[in-house]
């Protein structure tokens, strides 16, 4: 009986992790830029961890999380999200007392969300997150953001578009919860369910909700940016003045608001607006999160971050037709002929690997034909031909695969040739 693959999940195959390797490594490379430093953290953590940051009333908490109880009664769930696992290690290793704030760190990883599968969704993902905790400047928004922007750009994606918008302090929020809460109650009963059960708990997430986008009072709800107080108008305009400055191009969307609980002040994502990219443009989510911090047993601390889809970004870079430069292909393959030959080309093979260069030989006896055959499908750069006799004169045949030119080489400076020939 074959075991199939549990839905929502998948195989990423030898030619297409190359691809996943690479955006990986262009991502860390820019956090490094800007000096974010790497975290890893368990891939299960406690339930109550993302109850209490996420926030119960969010479909991650109510839907769409894997929990399970261990076998010492403790109720443990798959991480969906990142920046709550973050903060708990921020909180738990008195990160706070680094020298250097604010704490800036990036991290990537699978994480697990019980949702309907679909094109460049699944319920185990891969994501790329960042986040900068210790500081409420402007400026670190900003940076964020850019951040966000230039690995999109960096991997040579440009139908890009980035929507910002401002959620306020606890103030501003709270004047705007009790005026979404007048807009719809009178016709609540026309909304589904969930809306029903976040009027009175989080009634901002209403807006959040796709069953019911096209309602008419949907359109007409009150926006934040109206109920914004002195001190978050002046935050949110030093944010976009420090974001023109950087020549990042974004627009202001007060409808748009982030699906956890813990976001206030700055919210953003960045969508694609290529053709063909599908229904669900959004490539990545972010914003501030002041008090999530204190939420999980920590001092005061401002924090705010992104993260994305390492799936969703491979296909924006497939619907705008970019090509990544993958690597592909053996530096070298070594064709044998005879019983000594073959024995040799097992050191040999040896050799070259030591010094960096990408090497295959036959493992399943092979003639000649069949290896020049195989050296094609490893789409060598060269291929060295030793038989009994050349090794008997210490002599190797080396033909460079792209000309066609071929040489002999001394066995003693094949190592050396073939290294200086690729340039290593």
């Amino acid at each position: 009986m074959s075991i199939q693959i549990p839905r929502g999940t998948q195989d990423i195959l030898p030619g297409e992790v190359e691809k996943w390797q690479y955006v990986e490594e262009v991502a860390k490379n820019l956090c490094h830029a800007y000096q974010y430093k790497e975290i890893r953290t368990p891939i299960f953590e406690a339930s109550e961890l993302f109850t209490r940051g996420v926030g119960d009333t969010t479909d991650i908490v109510q839907k769409e999380m894997y929990m399970f109880e261990d076998r010492g009664g403790r109720s443990l769930a798959l991480r969906p999200e990142g920046t709550a696992s973050v903060v708990r290690s921020f909180v738990g290793n008195k990160m706070f007392g680094y020298p250097n704030q604010p704490t800036k760190l990036f991290y990537s990883g699978p994480m697990f969300r019980y949702e309907r599968p679909q094109a460049g969704r699944y319920r185990q993902f891969v994501q790329f997150g960042v986040e900068a905790l210790g500081s409420e400047d402007p400026a670190i928004d900003a940076e964020v953001i850019s951040l966000a922007m230039g690995i999109y750009k960096k991997l040579g994606l440009t139908q890009l578009k980035l929507v910002i918008n401002s959620l306020g302090d606890t103030g501003s929020r709270n004047a705007h919860r009790e005026a979404l809460i007048n807009h719809f109650k009178p016709r609540i009963d026309e909304f589904c369910g969930d809306c029903q059960n976040r009027l009175e708990k989080n009634p901002l997430r209403i807006l959040d909700c796709k069953k019911d986008r096209d309602h008419e009072l949907m359109s007409t709800a009150p926006s934040i940016l109206d109920y914004l107080n002195d001190e978050s108008k002046a935050y949110f305009e030093k944010v976009q003045s420090h974001l023109t400055g950087m020549d990042v191009e974004f627009v202001v969307d007060p409808t748009l608001v982030r699906g956890l609980d813990y976001y206030n002040h700055t919210a953003f994502e960045i969508m694609s607006d290529a053709e063909g990219f599908g229904a669900i443009t959004t490539l990545c989510g972010g914003g501030r999160y002041n008090g999530l911090v204190e939420m999980i047993g920590g001092p005061e601390t401002p924090g705010i971050g992104f993260a994305f889809s390492i799936e969703r970004l491979l296909s924006a870079l497939e619907a705008e037709n970019v090509e990544l430069p993958i690597e592909r292909g053996v530096d070298c393959f070594i064709v044998s002929l005879g019983e000594e030959a073959k024995d040799y080309a097992v050191k040999l093979l040896h050799d070259l690997r030591q010094v960096g260069i990408s090497s295959e030989k036959d493992y399943l006896d092979r003639k000649v034909k069949g290896q020049f055959k195989a050296a094609d499908r490893y789409e060598a750069k060269y291929v060295a031909v030793i038989g009994d006799n050349e090794l008997q004169e210490n002599k190797i045949n080396l033909k460079d695969m792209s000309t066609g030119e071929q040489e002999e080489v001394s066995l003693d400076r094949f190592v050396e040739n073939v290294k200086g020939k690729l340039g290593k």
